[in-house]
């Protein structure tokens, strides 16, 4: 839980300080754009579960 609030917080201070400096947003603007990154982390995390299985097969 600590690493999911400092990354919160550290992404509010990025977005905000780009905000103050008027350049643009280092980030998908739209819902689409975060959703993609939800589903890359995703399939990530399902390699992870089914690597071993893979592995097996060419063993």
């Amino acid at each position: 839980m600590k690493v999911i609030l400092l990354s919160i917080i550290t992404g509010f201070l990025v977005g905000f300080i780009f905000a103050l400096f008027k350049l643009p947003i280092p980030a998908p603007p739209a819902l689409a754009g975060v959703t993609g990154i939800v589903g890359i982390y995703l399939g990530f995390k399902a390699y992870e579960q089914v690597s071993p299985l893979i592995e097996s097969w060419f063993k």
